[in-house]
């Protein structure tokens, strides 16, 4: 229940920032879902190093939280799916910028939110 309730309020989340990041930005490039997988990877790094740094947190919250908001605001599946409709149009050089960006900004923003909650909790 707690995954599920969760999962909701994350997918809701990422719903209304992709149909914001459309209204103001447009359809040429899914900035909300850049915006989703980079902003979940930083607060993803900084809840695990939460829990690790507090005894690993409950379990519920850690479904909760991790496996449930952040697991449906994230949109890796949505990520390969503008992937391959940028490959389709024969967008390639957008296409490779929108991978290596989402990868590298997501994995950067994951271990930007550790230093972060490092720094925090020290």
């Amino acid at each position: 229940m707690l995954v599920f309730i969760g999962g909701g309020i994350g997918a809701a989340l990422r719903h209304g920032v992709n149909r914001a990041a459309i209204a103001l930005l447009g359809p040429a490039l899914p900035w909300g879902t850049l915006f989703v997988n980079i902003v979940g990877s930083l607060l993803m790094g900084a809840l695990v190093e939460m829990f690790l740094a507090r005894g690993g947190g409950s379990p519920e919250l850690r479904l909760f939280l991790a496996t449930g908001v952040l697991g449906g605001f994230t949109t890796f599946s949505a990520f390969s799916l503008d992937a391959a409709l940028m490959w389709q149009r024969g967008d390639h050089l957008t296409l490779a910028l929108y991978v290596i960006g989402s990868v590298a900004l997501s994995v950067g923003a994951l271990f930007l939110g550790i230093s972060v909650a490092r720094a925090l909790i020290s």
